[in-house]
């Protein structure tokens, strides 16, 4: 997939045709195959009470209204920035009101837009500390599965790192980081309430769990056996956490919609990674892959 990244100067109009911007380093596009999938528009949508999706028909992208300031989950890439501020507007919300931007993974097609949003709102970014590193340096991690596929994103300078099971508190919104490793060692999924009067539903924002790789990359291998044990780690997290409605990183991970608010949405998204681990495991073994 990143065989295919190359740099062009253009953007996703709303009928999803290319048209020419003025470059600008933090938003510069990555265009690959599947961009205008994942671009695709979407209108922002409630999920239930203060909690938003701002994102797109392939990548997901969430607002958190807290009271006292927004929290956004994820970035989508680079050159989605701007369309996501103009749906936190579209919404009646001020883009400098975002005091945290929440990360899942240091990959470009979630992390690529980090930069650009956090300039133009003043905004912190949070990870944990693998994915800060990478966050950093714009580039993957040595470890990562997909790390010979190349490529970079632009580097995000003003971060805050936390510690898995730590709570984020903004305004009437707690917010508690999963560590989620497997896809990558830094991912990191999220937690809330969110609430209409008296009912409250437990939200989580998931981070990508598939057991995708670079070619050549085994996860049977010696260096592979941490990352299949971070999935297994992963697995256990998402079936023990309260969840009432899923979002995921990539909508279609989750079910058919742009989130899932089916009982047991959680339990199923780490059954999927589960079979799809096994699969892997198995065509290795088979020599397939």
């Amino acid at each position: 997939m990143m065989k295919a990244l190359v740099l062009g100067f253009w953007m996703m109009g709303a009928a999803g045709a290319a048209t020419p911007v003025a470059d600008d380093p933090l938003t510069r596009p990555i265009a690959v195959e599947r961009a205008k999938e994942w671009l695709k528009p979407a209108p922002p949508e409630k999920v239930f009470g203060d909690t938003y999706l701002v994102g797109f028909g392939g990548l997901s992208v969430a607002l958190i209204d807290t009271g006292e300031g927004l929290v956004l989950v994820d970035g989508a890439l680079p050159q989605a920035a701007p369309m996501i501020l103009a749906n936190v507007r579209a919404l009646g919300f001020d883009p400098k009101d975002i005091k945290f931007i929440l990360s899942t993974e240091p990959h470009w097609d979630h992390a690529g837009g980090l930069a650009a949003l956090a300039r133009d709102t003043g905004a912190t970014v949070v990870a944990s500390a693998r994915a800060a590193d990478a966050l950093r340096s714009g580039e993957m991690a040595e470890d990562d599965p997909q790390h010979a596929y190349g490529g970079s994103f632009p580097a995000v300078a003003r971060l805050r790192v936390v510690k898995d099971g730590e709570v984020l508190t903004l305004g009437r919104a707690v917010i508690t980081a999963h560590a989620t490793p497997g896809h990558t060692a830094g991912s990191m999924s999220w937690s809330w309430q969110a609430c209409e009067g008296t009912t409250c539903k437990a939200i989580v924002f998931a981070s990508s769990l598939n057991p995708v790789s670079a070619d050549g990359y085994r996860y049977s291998s010696a260096a592979g056996a941490s990352v299949v044990a971070g999935f297994e780690k992963s697995h256990a997290v998402m079936d023990a956490l309260p969840c009432d409605a899923l979002i995921s990183a990539h909508p279609d991970n989750a079910g058919s919609g742009r989130y899932n608010a089916a009982p047991g949405a959680c339990g199923a998204y780490a059954d999927r990674s589960r079979g799809l681990l096994a699969k892997r495991l198995a065509e290795e073994k088979a020599g397939v892959k």
